[in-house]
């Protein structure tokens, strides 16, 4: 059975006359009457009766004209459909963003959404190795989070920019004026800290392993804007990316003073290896890229 088929099927049994069928679907009386025969064998039933004075449906005509009518209906709406997805004007896009890296998206979520309207963005804010998890079961397009420190094999990680961990406190800390600090001078400070498993807590682990260190948190919080919110109004330190104040007012970065090769968080688009990315990704991830929050941290290495 071919949509073709329907087609001509309908339009004959719209007007009940092969002649004016064959002539509003521009094709031969002949042509029509070979393709309806073709459907009717297909069934094995007929579709028409037909004699010298006039055309009729047949019980099993009639049967067949309203799954010919959804059928088609169906087939047209799935073509404009896969054409809007094409042009980017119909679908949703589902992205997983990690707390750190939540700062660099507004600018490109509101370019993208004036730009196009019609698609509904669905944002996840979850732990890096959950959202990994959720892209494996193809339950969101693609993440963006710092690069994993164990090796995802179904998993591409395109790099943007590259970060690092700082010290961030408030704007009225005794440290908000110094240009970096060791971690055995960090000893000497009060620490609220990100929970295991985010990002930043677990390079800070990883910086710190191995070191004869005492650190002492107060602290421990999975969510970071409660986090800043906690540093702004007390005398509390924490450790960060420091990307993920890009944008807040009364806090202040302070580098830690270890070698660079130990302090390096690469920024990434995380996808699906050999796996299928729609136009609505693909674009986003294009405006993303071109936005000055990542512009500007992809090239700070210059100076």
């Amino acid at each position: 059975m071919e949509l073709r088929q329907l087609r001509y099927f309908l339009k004959t049994a719209e007007l009940l006359n092969f002649s004016e069928a064959a002539r509003s679907l521009c094709v031969t009386q002949s042509t029509l009457s070979q393709q309806i025969k073709q459907l009717e064998n297909e069934f094995g039933v007929q579709l028409f009766d037909r004699n010298s004075h006039e055309v009729r449906l047949t019980e099993s005509g009639q049967e067949l004209l309203p799954f010919a009518a959804k059928t088609l209906s169906a087939s047209e709406a799935c073509s404009q459909h896969m054409l809007d997805l094409k042009n980017i004007v119909a679908g949703t896009l589902k992205i997983g963003v990690t707390y750190s890296f939540s700062p660099m998206l507004s600018e490109t979520l509101l370019t993208f959404i004036k730009q196009y309207p019609s698609i509904k963005l669905r944002i996840f804010y979850n732990p890096m190795e959950e959202l990994l998890l959720m892209l494996e079961k193809r339950e969101i397009d693609f993440v963006l989070a710092f690069k994993p420190a164990r090796h995802h094999p179904h998993i591409e990680s395109h790099v943007l920019f590259e970060n690092h961990l700082s010290v961030i406190v408030a704007k009225n800390h005794p440290l908000a004026s110094r240009d970096k600090i060791s971690l055995t001078e960090l000893q000497n400070y009060d620490l609220v800290l990100p929970s295991r498993g985010l990002q930043a807590r677990n390079a800070f682990e990883k910086m710190i392993q191995g070191k004869e260190l005492d650190f002492k948190t107060n602290i421990e919080l999975n969510e970071v804007n409660i986090l800043l919110k906690v540093i702004r109004e007390g005398r509390l330190a924490t450790i960060l990316s420091e990307a993920t104040i890009m944008g807040e007012s009364g806090v202040a970065a302070v580098r830690l003073d270890v070698p660079s090769e130990e302090n390096t968080m690469e920024g990434c688009i995380h996808v699906l290896k050999d796996s299928y990315i729609k136009n609505s990704a693909r674009e986003f991830m294009r405006m993303l890229c071109d936005s000055d929050s990542i512009r500007l941290r992809a090239y700070e290495w210059i100076d």
